[in-house]
């Protein structure tokens, strides 16, 4: 199936795109192409084809989840730049807006 010119430029408007001759006449080809390749596809059969979740037989690679002892507070924040007690402080991003807390 080949595009024609007048269609590949009712796509681009769809798809609220400004095109030249050139990138029409190329988008057109490229749209040609993959059309055909998809109708090469769907004339192969695929009865026999389980459908897969995945394209290689691997199952999972993580490692088992276990509990460990991790940092302490003070290990935490030992090297913080600005800390207030046993938080770590940092600049304000949001803004309080009316009827919120401060």
């Amino acid at each position: 199936m080949s595009l024609s010119r007048e269609q590949t430029a009712r796509l681009a408007e769809l798809a609220r795109l400004s095109l030249d001759d050139h990138e029409l006449a190329r988008i057109a080809h490229d749209l040609t192409e993959i059309i055909d390749y998809m109708e090469k596809l769907a004339g192969i059969d695929r009865a026999d084809v389980r459908p897969m979740t995945h394209v290689s037989g691997t199952v999972n690679v993580y490692r088992e989840d276990r509990a460990k002892p991790s940092l302490s507070q003070e290990e935490a924040l030992a090297n913080a730049p600005d800390r207030q007690g046993e938080f770590f402080r940092v600049p304000r991003i949001i803004e309080a807006g009316e009827g919120s807390e401060a």
